[in-house]
């Protein structure tokens, strides 16, 4: 069913829901419009300054820094995940912890994703295979 516009939940990317989409390739290409199915909650900048307790202005620095991520509303206003006060909570524990400079949390909380990755990616191939483990 080519007709019907496919929304976020489609796609596996949320936030994806109004924004225009170009498919095919060349000045003839078509622009197609996809609508969520369900609306996707995200935060303001002011409620995530509040539910962290940090000023919007550092908080707009880590967006900038590229350490949060978030998104421009039709406003041009900073929206954020649910999950922005929880990645917030980690920058700060790794500023005070570890007296970590900013550039030197982004490597760290690369590096912290790409070991979560390999441990899921480990979890899941199981360790029930013919080889004893190697530690």
């Amino acid at each position: 069913m080519k007709d019907r516009p496919s929304g976020a939940a489609g796609t596996g990317r949320p936030g994806l829901g109004d924004r225009p989409v170009r498919t095919g390739d060349g000045p003839t290409a078509a622009t197609t419009v996809r609508y969520a199915l369900v609306p996707v909650h995200r935060l303001s900048l002011d409620a995530v300054a509040r539910l962290s307790g940090l000023h919007p202005d550092l908080i707009r620095r880590f967006v900038a820094l590229g350490l949060v991520d978030a998104d421009r509303d039709a406003a041009g206003h900073l929206v954020f995940d649910p999950t922005a006060p929880a990645v917030l909570a980690r920058i700060q524990r790794l500023r005070t912890g570890l007296c970590l400079n900013y550039a030197s949390i982004g490597l760290v909380l690369d590096l912290l994703d790409r070991i979560s990755l390999l441990e899921a990616a480990l979890r899941g191939r199981g360790t029930r295979s013919g080889n004893p483990p190697w530690t």
